[in-house]
Protein backbone atom coordinates (compact mmCIF):
# COMPACT_ATOMS: atom_id res chain seq x y z
CA UNK A 1 0.00 0.00 0.00
CA UNK A 2 1.06 3.36 -0.56
CA UNK A 3 2.09 5.58 1.94
CA UNK A 4 -0.06 9.47 1.69
CA UNK A 5 0.90 12.27 4.23
CA UNK A 6 -2.17 15.00 4.50
CA UNK A 7 -2.00 17.96 6.20
CA UNK A 8 -5.34 20.16 7.28
CA UNK A 9 -5.17 23.72 7.46
CA UNK A 10 -6.32 25.96 10.26
CA UNK A 11 -7.15 23.25 13.02
CA UNK A 12 -6.48 23.55 16.65
CA UNK A 13 -5.18 26.93 15.74
CA UNK A 14 -6.34 29.87 18.16
CA UNK A 15 -9.03 27.80 19.85
CA UNK A 16 -10.92 27.33 16.55
CA UNK A 17 -12.31 24.44 14.57
CA UNK A 18 -10.50 21.72 17.86
CA UNK A 19 -10.14 17.87 16.79
CA UNK A 20 -8.23 15.77 19.22
CA UNK A 21 -5.33 13.72 17.45
CA UNK A 22 -7.34 10.32 18.52
CA UNK A 23 -10.34 11.31 17.06
CA UNK A 24 -8.41 12.51 13.66
CA UNK A 25 -7.40 8.89 13.93
CA UNK A 26 -10.03 7.23 14.18
CA UNK A 27 -11.49 8.87 11.33
CA UNK A 28 -8.94 7.85 9.29
CA UNK A 29 -9.23 4.54 9.82
CA UNK A 30 -12.91 4.38 9.46
CA UNK A 31 -11.92 5.60 6.11
CA UNK A 32 -10.10 2.58 5.88
CA UNK A 33 -6.67 3.75 6.09
CA UNK A 34 -3.89 1.86 7.70
CA UNK A 35 -0.91 2.49 10.24
CA UNK A 36 -2.44 5.79 11.14
CA UNK A 37 0.13 8.32 12.81
CA UNK A 38 -0.77 12.06 13.31
CA UNK A 39 2.55 14.90 14.48
CA UNK A 40 1.08 17.37 16.65
CA UNK A 41 -1.78 18.83 16.67
CA UNK A 42 -1.84 20.86 13.66
CA UNK A 43 -3.32 18.01 11.27
CA UNK A 44 -0.25 16.50 10.01
CA UNK A 45 -1.48 12.62 9.17
CA UNK A 46 0.40 10.59 7.96
CA UNK A 47 -0.77 7.03 6.90
CA UNK A 48 -1.31 3.83 4.08
CA UNK A 49 -4.20 3.85 1.59
CA UNK A 50 -5.11 1.63 -1.08
CA UNK A 51 -3.61 3.89 -4.61
CA UNK A 52 -5.56 7.01 -5.64
CA UNK A 53 -4.91 10.54 -6.09
CA UNK A 54 -3.88 12.85 -3.57
CA UNK A 55 -6.87 14.97 -4.56
CA UNK A 56 -9.00 12.25 -4.57
CA UNK A 57 -7.66 10.95 -1.01
CA UNK A 58 -8.20 15.58 0.23
CA UNK A 59 -11.87 15.50 -1.04
CA UNK A 60 -12.52 11.86 1.19
CA UNK A 61 -11.08 13.23 3.98
CA UNK A 62 -12.64 16.60 3.89
CA UNK A 63 -15.81 15.17 3.58
CA UNK A 64 -15.34 12.83 6.39
CA UNK A 65 -13.74 15.93 8.41
CA UNK A 66 -17.40 17.72 7.94
CA UNK A 67 -19.43 14.76 9.05
CA UNK A 68 -18.13 13.73 11.86
CA UNK A 69 -16.89 17.27 13.43
CA UNK A 70 -18.97 19.56 11.78
CA UNK A 71 -17.21 22.16 10.17
CA UNK A 72 -15.44 22.37 6.69
CA UNK A 73 -11.16 21.61 6.81
CA UNK A 74 -9.52 22.06 4.10
CA UNK A 75 -6.86 19.14 2.90
CA UNK A 76 -4.12 18.80 1.06
CA UNK A 77 -2.57 15.68 0.52
CA UNK A 78 0.83 14.13 -0.87
CA UNK A 79 2.55 11.22 -1.55
CA UNK A 80 5.31 9.69 0.33
CA UNK A 81 7.84 10.06 -3.19
CA UNK A 82 5.81 13.76 -3.82
CA UNK A 83 7.26 15.05 -0.10
CA UNK A 84 10.15 13.63 -1.00
CA UNK A 85 10.55 15.41 -4.13
CA UNK A 86 9.02 18.78 -2.35
CA UNK A 87 12.29 18.56 0.06
CA UNK A 88 14.77 18.37 -2.68
CA UNK A 89 13.05 20.71 -4.62
CA UNK A 90 13.68 23.74 -2.36
CA UNK A 91 15.41 26.35 -3.97
CA UNK A 92 16.96 27.86 -0.96
CA UNK A 93 19.02 24.81 0.63
CA UNK A 94 21.66 25.76 -2.38
CA UNK A 95 22.28 28.75 -1.41
CA UNK A 96 24.73 29.66 1.65
CA UNK A 97 24.22 30.76 4.70
CA UNK A 98 20.71 29.52 4.95
CA UNK A 99 19.44 28.99 8.19
CA UNK A 100 17.18 25.48 8.01
CA UNK A 101 14.77 26.65 11.08
CA UNK A 102 13.70 29.94 8.46
CA UNK A 103 12.21 27.74 6.18
CA UNK A 104 8.66 26.73 5.53
CA UNK A 105 6.71 24.92 2.55
CA UNK A 106 3.35 25.98 1.57
CA UNK A 107 1.59 23.03 -0.27
CA UNK A 108 -0.64 24.18 -2.62
CA UNK A 109 -3.80 22.26 -4.25
CA UNK A 110 -2.69 23.32 -7.59
CA UNK A 111 0.15 25.14 -9.28
CA UNK A 112 -1.08 29.30 -8.83
CA UNK A 113 -1.78 31.05 -12.25
CA UNK A 114 0.87 33.74 -12.89
CA UNK A 115 -1.08 36.66 -11.21
CA UNK A 116 -0.97 35.16 -8.12
CA UNK A 117 2.64 34.54 -8.29
CA UNK A 118 3.17 38.22 -9.35
CA UNK A 119 1.69 39.38 -6.54
CA UNK A 120 3.16 37.14 -3.87
CA UNK A 121 6.84 38.57 -5.49
CA UNK A 122 5.80 41.68 -4.94
CA UNK A 123 4.86 41.02 -1.00
CA UNK A 124 7.74 39.64 -0.45
CA UNK A 125 10.37 42.05 0.59
CA UNK A 126 14.09 41.52 1.37
CA UNK A 127 15.42 39.80 3.66
CA UNK A 128 12.43 37.39 2.79
CA UNK A 129 12.27 35.38 -0.12
CA UNK A 130 10.08 33.08 -1.58
CA UNK A 131 9.77 30.70 -4.55
CA UNK A 132 7.04 28.97 -6.49
CA UNK A 133 8.00 25.66 -7.67
CA UNK A 134 5.19 23.76 -9.25
CA UNK A 135 2.65 23.30 -6.22
CA UNK A 136 4.76 24.20 -3.65
CA UNK A 137 5.99 27.27 -2.06
CA UNK A 138 9.35 28.01 -0.58
CA UNK A 139 9.78 30.05 2.32
CA UNK A 140 13.28 32.02 3.51
CA UNK A 141 12.23 34.25 6.30
CA UNK A 142 15.19 34.97 8.18
CA UNK A 143 13.49 36.95 10.96
CA UNK A 144 10.89 34.21 11.46
CA UNK A 145 7.03 33.77 10.00
CA UNK A 146 5.40 36.47 12.58
CA UNK A 147 8.05 38.94 12.03
CA UNK A 148 7.77 38.98 7.78
CA UNK A 149 7.06 40.65 4.85
CA UNK A 150 4.44 38.14 4.23
CA UNK A 151 2.51 38.21 7.77
CA UNK A 152 0.05 40.54 7.65
CA UNK A 153 -0.71 40.76 3.49
CA UNK A 154 -3.07 38.75 1.57
CA UNK A 155 -0.40 36.37 -0.35
CA UNK A 156 -2.22 33.21 0.00
CA UNK A 157 -5.59 34.74 -1.10
CA UNK A 158 -3.58 36.28 -4.07
CA UNK A 159 -2.13 33.07 -5.18
CA UNK A 160 -5.83 31.42 -5.51
CA UNK A 161 -6.29 28.75 -4.53
CA UNK A 162 -6.07 26.03 -1.41
CA UNK A 163 -2.90 26.52 0.62
CA UNK A 164 -1.36 25.31 3.88
CA UNK A 165 2.33 25.67 5.62
CA UNK A 166 4.04 24.06 7.37
CA UNK A 167 8.01 24.68 8.58
CA UNK A 168 10.82 22.76 7.48
CA UNK A 169 11.46 20.64 10.18
CA UNK A 170 7.57 19.48 10.52
CA UNK A 171 7.81 18.98 6.58
CA UNK A 172 11.45 16.85 7.25
CA UNK A 173 9.40 14.82 10.00
CA UNK A 174 6.70 14.23 8.19
CA UNK A 175 9.00 12.54 5.54
CA UNK A 176 10.55 10.69 8.31
CA UNK A 177 7.86 9.24 9.23
CA UNK A 178 6.86 7.89 5.70
CA UNK A 179 9.95 6.39 5.35
CA UNK A 180 9.35 4.53 8.72
CA UNK A 181 5.43 3.59 7.88
CA UNK A 182 6.49 1.84 4.37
Amino acid sequence: MPVYVSMLRGINVGGHKLIKMEKLRAAFVALGFEDVQTYIQSGNVVFKATKTTPAALSKKIEEKILKDFGFSVPVISRTQEELGKAIQSNPFLKKPGIDLEKLHVTFLAEPPAAPGLKKLAEYTIAPDGSCCVGSHVYLHLPNGFSKSSLFKVPWEKALAVVTTTRNWKTVNTLYQMCQECE
